[in-house]
């Protein structure tokens, strides 16, 4: 498991401060009012943001001054961050080699993910080529080929259409149940929150509160998340 103790994070005059655990195999909605630090708690998580005050550990091991690429998980942003110099093949492989070094075994990983997320055809295609639902597939793939076991996603379909973008939340859904990962994602939907969360991080006034049950919070809200919900 993963745990946040007594955690502040600070970006010049804002900062938030985090006391949780997170749990194997569940699926968390960060959800909050804009500029709360709903993608700085994300990203301190990753290690993108550094942590001013108190320790992260995985399983009990210290991992708060661990670089990004050695942590246990993997994020996905909002951009989805794929390079358009590359095809869509290379882009998925930046996640088991930065040097895109493909073993024979890699190119199968690689081969496998895409064929997970429906992209078989189009691995030889550049980015531009591709349609903002393919993009989206893209990235997935390359987190999905990581095979962490923690996902984080700030928002990443923010820009795609409802049918769509319940879609994409759909296949997050099965992919991180099929590799039992736990998923932290950032969120303004409450329809997201009821479509994939087992739990809520709600993230307000400088605290990012402990999950509670998605279910029971959302039909019973405390007066500051109902007045975020409107």
């Amino acid at each position: 498991m993963l745990k946040l103790e007594r955690v502040l994070i600070t970006q010049g005059n804002f900062s938030v401060h985090a006391d949780m655990t997170i749990e194997p195999q569940k699926k968390y909605a960060v959800i909050g009012p804009s500029g709360a630090g709903k993608s700085s708690l994300l990203g301190a998580l990753c290690g993108f943001v550094p942590m001013v005050e108190g320790r992260l550990t995985w399983h009990g091991r210290d991992i708060t001054d661990d670089a990004p690429g050695v942590r246990p998980m993997t994020m996905l942003f909002q951009d989805n961050n794929l390079f358009p110099h590359l095809t869509i093949l290379q882009n998925v492989g930046l996640g088991l080699r930065r040097d895109l070094r493909l073993t024979a075994k890699d190119k199968e990983n690689v081969e496998r993910a895409l064929c997970r997320v429906g992209l078989t055809d189009m691995a030889q295609r550049m980015p531009g080529s591709l349609s903002g639902g393919q993009q989206s597939r893209a990235a997935l793939a390359r987190v999905l080929v990581q095979g962490c076991p923690l996902v984080l996603l700030d928002e990443p379909f923010a820009a795609l259409g409802p049918a769509l973008r319940n879609g994409m939340l759909d296949l997050v859904q099965q992919l991180v149940t099929e590799t039992n990962a736990s998923l932290i994602m950032v969120t303004h939907d409450p329809k997201d929150v009821a479509r994939i969360a087992d739990e809520v991080i709600f993230v307000a006034g400088g605290i990012a509160h402990a999950p509670q049950p998605a279910k029971a919070l959302m039909e019973n809200p405390p007066a500051e998340l109902r007045s975020y919900l409107g």
